[in-house]
């Protein structure tokens, strides 16, 4: 009875995927990419429904929290717990990155080749009015045809606060048929989750059959430092969080994410992610609707703490790679271009150029960056991880402020 329930988790069915996925990518080598299309047919039908259902969400969730007197501290507590965690990483990833010396006795003669100064222009960041401009659109249906996250996020939240301040009477019918649409887009996500197997073992095989691990082997040291911070923030600073600023069981906690990091792992898109997140916080983490309809689309885009590890491990490894010696002025630079880039971060899958503005932030050389970016998708699959697991965390321990939280819920 256990192995058949097993068998039928798609959780387990989806770490199976992968495993095979490595197998055929490895044996098959570059002709593994005829499997590829399998994956981006999973990566497209969940595209297909994340747009809308963020839209909807977000309204969703800001007409349900407009109404409430907390709606300020609990949008104020995310907005602080995202942008504190996430210097907190980058903090983190020089420490580890300064102690182990990722970059020290690298061969740079093996790494000549992927040497490229096509990216110096890649680096700049939008100074702060562009950015609070470019939030803001002027058209949200050309927004809601871009995928243009952030002005969706605008408009969705000033239009979900408007709705809350509107009539009870009025507004619940809407409210109600907004929820509704919620539950029907997870509904449809929950079906197309049933063929996760299939994208995770399309996905997987193309990407190591293209890459393989040898290019691995010349940033190995970047790599375990990288995954062993990953792994502090994952299984010790958020649990710690959790453990301290809410009454949800971290054993609970941890438990419950495994379903949505393998699909973080293998999407590598916290967006694509997000319906699945969503399941797991309301369902099995307790966290109220209107609370996860909030944060988490909020923090599928702007909650990057993995992204903000790799930014600063990157930077300290081209610098001892280059042997350059980082001042307290480089360490702040860091700190601060990676939190902000980390927030500016699309939460979609692809090579992230900001990494390019952290190096430049610093003064260090970003010849070296090809060598990465072939890697990118493996980097990507695992800080995405981490990403969603600190969205959750968030949910949690911003629920435990809201009006709605009933304390007694895990006791029931």
């Amino acid at each position: 009875m256990l192995t058949k329930g097993l068998i039928k988790n798609t959780g387990f069915q989806v770490v199976v995927a992968m495993l095979l996925g490595t197998v055929v990518g490895v044996l098959m080598g570059e002709q593994a990419s005829i499997f590829a299309p399998l994956g981006s047919l999973f990566i497209q039908l969940i595209k297909m429904l994340v747009i809308p259902l963020v839209a909807v969400a977000i309204i969703s969730g800001a007409a349900n929290l407009g109404a409430s007197p907390a709606a300020g501290k609990i949008g104020g507590s995310t907005l602080v717990f995202f942008l504190g965690t996430s210097a907190l990483a980058v903090f983190l990833a020089l420490v580890m990155g300064q102690v182990f010396q990722p970059g020290s006795g690298v061969d740079l003669s093996s790494m000549k080749s992927l040497f490229s100064g096509d990216y110096a222009d890649k680096g700049e960041l939008p100074d702060a009015v562009a950015t609070l401009l470019g939030m803001i659109p002027t058209n949200v249906f050309q927004s809601l045809n871009e995928a243009n996250i952030l002005q969706i996020l605008v408009f969705c939240m000033f239009l979900g606060i408007a709705l809350a301040k509107q009539p009870q009477a009025r507004a619940k019918p809407l409210i109600d048929g907004l929820n509704t649409l919620v539950d029907a887009f997870v509904w449809m996500i929950n079906k197309v989750m049933l063929i996760a197997p299939l994208g995770v073992f399309g996905l997987m095989a193309d990407a190591i059959g293209t890459y393989g691990f040898d290019v691995l082997s010349l940033v190995f040291n970047l790599f375990v430092v990288y995954v062993a911070a990953i792994l502090v923030f994952g299984f010790v600073i958020y649990p710690l969080l959790i453990a301290v600023f809410s009454n949800t069981p971290v054993l609970k906690y941890m438990s419950a994410m495994k379903k949505a990091q393998v699909v973080a792992f293998s999407t590598a898109s916290s967006m694509a992610t997000l319906p699945v997140t969503m399941e797991v916080c309301e369902k099995e983490l307790k966290v109220s609707n209107s609370t996860a309809a909030f944060v988490l689309p909020l923090g599928a885009t702007i909650n990057m703490s993995g992204n903000a590890i790799y930014y600063g491990l990157v930077a300290i490894f081209f610098a001892q790679v280059f042997n350059i010696d980082l001042s307290l002025g480089a360490w702040v630079a860091i700190i601060l271009t990676s939190t902000l880039g980390a927030i500016g971060q699309a939460g979609v899958p692809g090579p992230s150029f900001l990494v390019v503005a952290v190096l430049l932030a610093a003064g260090i050389p970003i010849e070296g960056l090809p060598l990465l970016f072939a890697l990118d998708r493996l980097f990507d699959m695992i800080r995405t991880a981490l990403n969603i697991t600190g969205d959750a965390a968030c949910a949690v321990i911003v629920d435990r402020f809201s009006p709605d939280y009933d304390a007694a819920r895990w006791q029931k």
